[in-house]
């Protein structure tokens, strides 16, 4: 078989070169960050110099960076941590079609979060922040969206959380390394990132939050990072994740500019050549993120299908992806369930070329003839 083709990046990116061997060079080194013997201390300055250096990255200050796991548990930590600190703020507010890692809670908290709907363009709805109240403890809304690429507008959020004194979070899972992205100038008080989105290892994310907030704790014990998240921290990881980073911002506007080149010339193709498609979500969008509906046709069939042939892409968010069900985000833009379950996302990245391009589109319009053939 030829060498698959990789069109699933915002699902996890392959793990740069400099990634790995930023990691090879402190794997092995013994100390707890946390000991102060010199093993501990010099864990400790990797752990610290990774920090500074992602923090550098993210247009935040080093004290402001919280290491995670992942996107899921920053976008927890950040919820669950702002209710709990702000109990004479009973609600929180979430953008329609947010990542499950938000959308949770919503049924973990019944009765209490207040969803700004989505217009059909994948913005949010003119007039929807309205939703955020005087007892919002925390507004969260993603800045891309990881099935559609649409990229909200936070202004209108940012400013009624103001007038409120309501707290903003933003996910910026999917823009880190593809939008310029500034914690300081996005005017927000928290934001989710993570390293295996931009080719760092998969195991460590960041939640960015500012100085001036506290967050309480949803576990206990010693109180690392910032007393948010307890725990030895993964310093290896993190050195992984800050390399990556650099990588990311090094080249982030020629790198930007060839991946939105190589999406017009997927979304023409698809366009031209399958027929009976919709391209979903308005500008602005992702450069690495294209999302179609292939009328009448399930997208679990075309997609495996595609994956006999070679080709590796999604039916939408990983996270609830396996058994097959409309996409919530779609939904929420108000397509049909039909819609909503004949779509496919294709995301693009450092390791996506024209080659890769050109042989998804020679094999499409036939896997999509195929899939219509079996659902009819």
């Amino acid at each position: 078989m030829a060498e698959r083709v990789y069109l699933d990046h915002a699902a996890g990116a392959p793990l740069l070169a400099e990634a790995a061997e930023a990691m090879a060079a402190v794997w092995r080194q013994p100390g707890n960050p946390s000991s102060l013997h010199t093993a501990g201390r010099a864990a400790r300055r990797s752990l610290e110099e990774s920090r500074e250096s992602l923090a550098e990255c993210l247009g935040c200050l080093p004290t402001e960076v919280v290491f995670t796991s992942g996107g899921t548990e920053a976008n927890n930590l950040v919820l669950l941590g702002a209710a709990g600190a702000r109990t004479e703020r009973p609600r929180l507010a979430i953008g329609g079609g947010e990542h499950p890692s938000v959308a949770g809670v919503v049924e973990r908290s019944p009765g209490r979060v207040d969803v700004l709907p989505l217009a059909p363009s994948g913005l949010l709805a003119e007039g929807s922040e309205a939703m955020i109240r005087a007892q919002t403890a925390l507004a969260s809304v993603m800045l891309v969206n990881n099935e559609t690429g649409v990229v909200a507008d936070l202004a209108p959020v940012r400013d009624r959380a103001a007038e409120v004194d309501a707290w903003v979070h933003t996910d910026a899972v999917q823009a880190f390394g593809h939008l310029p992205l500034d914690f300081g100038t996005l005017g927000v008080d928290a934001m989710t990132v993570t390293a295996h989105k931009i080719g760092g290892p998969v195991g460590i994310g960041a939640l960015v939050i500012r100085r001036e907030l506290t967050l309480a704790a949803p576990g206990f014990g010693g109180g690392q990072e910032r007393r948010v998240r307890s725990g030895t921290a993964m310093t290896a990881l993190a050195t992984g994740f800050a390399a990556a980073a650099r990588v990311a911002m090094g080249d982030l506007e020629t790198e930007s500019a060839r991946l939105e080149g190589l999406r017009e010339s997927l979304s023409r193709g698809i366009v031209a050549g399958v027929g009976d498609v919709r391209l979903n979500g308005a500008q602005p969008v992702s450069p690495a993120i294209l999302n179609v509906t292939f009328t009448g046709c399930r997208a679990d069939d075309l997609l495996l299908i595609l994956d006999a042939a070679g080709i590796d892409c999604s039916t939408g968010s990983a996270c609830t992806a396996g058994v097959h069900q409309p996409s919530e985000v779609l939904l929420a833009m108000g397509r049909t369930a039909d819609e909503a379950s004949a779509s496919l996302r294709f995301s693009l990245g450092r390791g996506t070329d024209a080659a890769a391009i050109e042989r998804l589109l020679a094999v499409l319009p036939d896997a999509a003839e195929r899939a219509r053939a079996a659902f009819g």
